[in-house]
C-alpha cells in the first residue's frame, strides 16, 4: 500500500538549478567584482559534489583555484569569509528570481500533489537545501494551496547528514510513521537516488538538463518529467500506464515492485 510520497526539491519540483541557483551564483560573482562564471558543464560537475551551496563554493575554490582580480573587495586570504559573502549574495539573488516567478514548478508536480493529497497519501519535501531556500520555493513557486497538502518539509540544515547519506529520508519516514516499503521517493540526481535506495525506498527519477547523464541504476521508473495533458511525458522506462504522464497508478506499481523485490 502506498502511504507516502517524498519529493526532492531542487531539480525535481522545479528546475531550480538551471533557472535559479546557477544564475544566482553568477550574479553574486559579478556583484563581488569577480570574473568567475559557472557554465552548465562546470555546474553539473559541481553538483556531483555532496553538500550544500557553501560546500560547493569550498570545493570550487580548492579544486579549480580560480583567478583573483586585484581589485576585489573580498580578501582572498580568508576563504571562509569569501564563501559566506558569496553565499549570502547568491541567496538574495536566488530569492529574487523565485519571487519574480522565474522558477515555476515542473510539469505534473501540482497535478500529482493534488491527486495524492485527495486520496490521503502523505506528502513530504525532503531536500538538501536550506530552510530559507525551501521556504522561498514554497511561497512563490508552490503556493499556499499546495503547501496545505504537505505533511512534512525536511531540509538540509536541520542537523541530519545530507544526501547521498540516507539520514534525511530515514528521519522523514520516522516522522510520517511510514515503513520505507510503503513510500516512494521522487528524485532527479544520482546523489538523491543513492540516498533513497539506501533508505530502502522505491524511487522515481525525473530527468532534467543538469542531471540527465548521471547513473540512475536502481531506479524503479525514469521519466523526463511527471507530465500532464498539455505537457506530456515523452520518455519513460518502463512505459507508463496511460503512456502520457505519471499517475498514482504508476507510483503504486513502482512501490509494489520494490516491495516485492526487497
Amino acid at each position: 500500500m502506498l502511504r507516502a510520497i517524498c519529493f526532492d526539491l531542487d531539480g525535481t519540483l522545479a528546475d531550480t538549478e538551471r533557472l535559479g541557483h546557477r544564475p544566482a551564483y553568477n550574479r553574486a560573482f559579478r556583484e563581488a567584482g569577480l570574473s568567475w562564471r559557472w557554465g552548465p558543464k562546470l555546474y553539473r560537475d559541481l553538483l556531483r559534489h555532496p553538500g550544500g551551496g557553501r560546500d560547493r563554493l569550498r570545493h570550487f575554490l580548492s579544486t579549480y583555484q580560480p583567478e583573483w582580480p586585484e581589485d576585489t573587495e573580498v580578501d582572498p586570504e580568508d576563504p571562509e569569509a569569501l564563501i559566506q559573502d558569496l553565499h549570502a549574495r547568491k541567496a538574495a539573488h536566488f530569492h529574487a528570481l523565485v519571487r519574480d516567478g522565474e522558477v515555476p514548478l515542473r510539469a505534473g508536480v501540482a497535478r500529482l500533489l493534488n491527486e495524492a493529497g485527495a486520496v490521503g497519501i502523505q506528502l513530504a519535501i525532503v531536500s538538501n537545501a536550506s530552510r530559507a531556500t525551501v521556504a522561498a520555493v514554497l511561497e512563490h513557486s508552490i503556493g499556499s494551496a499546495l503547501q496545505d497538502k504537505l505533511d512534512l518539509v525536511l531540509c538540509g540544515d536541520e542537523g541530519f547528514a545530507k544526501k547521498p547519506e540516507p539520514d534525511l529520508y530515514v528521519e522523514a519516514l520516522r516522522r510520517l510513521a511510514v515503513d520505507p516499503l510503503e513510500a516512494v521517493a521522487v528524485e532527479d540526481s544520482h546523489l538523491g537516488l543513492s540516498a533513497a535506495l539506501t533508505a530502502n525506498m522505491a524511487t522515481v527519477v525525473t530527468l532534467n538538463a543538469t542531471t540527465r547523464d548521471e547513473d540512475f541504476s536502481g531506479a524503479e521508473l525514469i521519466v523526463d518529467s511527471l507530465g500532464e495533458p498539455d505537457a506530456p511525458t515523452t520518455s519513460a522506462n518502463p512505459p507508463l500506464k496511460n503512456g502520457a504522464w505519471v499517475t498514482l497508478e504508476d507510483l503504486r506499481a513502482v512501490q509494489a515492485r520494490h516491495a516485492g523485490e526487497a
